[in-house]
């Protein structure tokens, strides 16, 4: 038979069993609280991508990164980082381009000549930094032409193409390009390799290079240097496809009105192509339009009588392509092989 002091034992245990029930209850709620909340606050690195390098010169790069993920907290730092040892940090040289998710665009200077350089992207928050893959590239040299005119170059997405407008005066063989002077003789029954200065004017040479027929553009002796070549048709369209389409000579024309006619709609030379207005001289030996427009031969014939070529003006942003006589003369620009 059960004491009344048992009952009141038994009565007291079981108070205290439903104490401790209800505390550790709170304790797990309260431990599982801190877990989430901890968890809710916690900051990772930052998660970003090294983007392609578009433009590379003998002393800049032109490239960037994109950041997909600011790890919880606020992006305090983004750009790129590189030098010559293959994993660059932000304690080697490093752009500073703003904050924030989203692509950015970096132009790294003072490089060297003809040297390899491994650049990425970067990303600071709270947390730390983190980088993107590895990009390596070298920085463009200079090309002679047979004369010993030289000639600085550019790399522009998969290719490399001179900054300067050809000048030479003899095929690769070292056989002389004839220059016709006269206009007579300068005409459109005129049919082999032909040059000229614009107004036989050695002065324009420097600035503008000089006027070809397609003739010499299209000679089996070259007029290109060794280890390089006149673009064809298809080169060109893999430029202006690479840069946007065809509303994009701005991005290849010298900015200003140096040496364009006011007022050089949307030039920016972005690319550091810098693409110059020489006119033409057309099939009666007259000269015209320096200033105004720049025509460029392709290596690709059209037809008997054309040859393909791409054209910028100074009140347009197009890079029109189109066909012209091939007895004009017209400048030219070369491709790496």
């Amino acid at each position: 038979m059960k004491t009344k002091a048992s009952g009141i034992l038994l009565l007291g245990l079981n108070e205290i069993r439903k104490e401790r029930r209800i505390w550790l209850f709170s304790f797990i709620t309260m431990s599982m609280l801190i877990i989430l909340t901890n968890s809710c606050n916690r900051e990772d690195i930052p998660l970003l991508t090294t983007t392609q390098i578009i433009y590379i010169t003998q002393t800049t790069a032109t490239c960037g990164g994109n950041i997909t993920s600011d790890g919880g907290a606020t992006i305090r730092a983004r750009g790129v980082c590189w030098g010559t040892n293959q994993t660059p940090t932000i304690s080697d040289n490093k752009t500073i381009n703003g904050v924030g998710l989203g692509s950015f665009l970096s132009i790294i200077s003072g490089l060297a000549p003809n040297t390899t350089y491994y650049e990425r992207a970067y990303s600071t928050n709270n947390a730390g930094t983190s980088y993107g893959s590895v990009v390596s590239f070298t920085t463009t040299g200079t090309v002679t032409d047979i004369d010993g005119n030289i000639y600085n170059t550019i790399v522009i997405g998969t290719q490399v193409w001179m900054v300067e407008n050809l000048k030479t005066t003899r095929y690769r063989n070292g056989d002389q390009i004839p220059n016709i002077a006269d206009s007579t003789q300068w005409n459109k029954y005129l049919s082999t390799g032909a040059y000229c200065d614009y107004k036989n004017d050695f002065s324009y040479a420097n600035t503008y290079g000089r006027l070809y027929n397609w003739f010499a553009v299209n000679d089996s002796r070259n007029i290109a240097p060794s280890g390089w070549h006149i673009p064809t048709d298809s080169e060109w369209t893999i430029l202006t496809n690479f840069l946007g389409g065809d509303t994009i000579s701005g991005k290849l024309k010298e900015a200003g009105t140096n040496h364009w006619s006011n007022p050089n709609t949307g030039a920016n030379n972005e690319t550091g192509f810098t693409a110059l207005p020489g006119g033409n001289r057309d099939d009666l030996g007259l000269f015209e339009f320096i200033g105004d427009y720049l025509y460029m031969w392709s290596s690709t014939e059209a037809d008997p009588i054309n040859g393909w070529y791409r054209f910028m003006d100074y009140k347009s942003k197009y890079i029109i392509k189109s066909v012209f006589d091939k007895t004009f003369g017209f400048s030219v620009r070369c491709i790496k092989d």
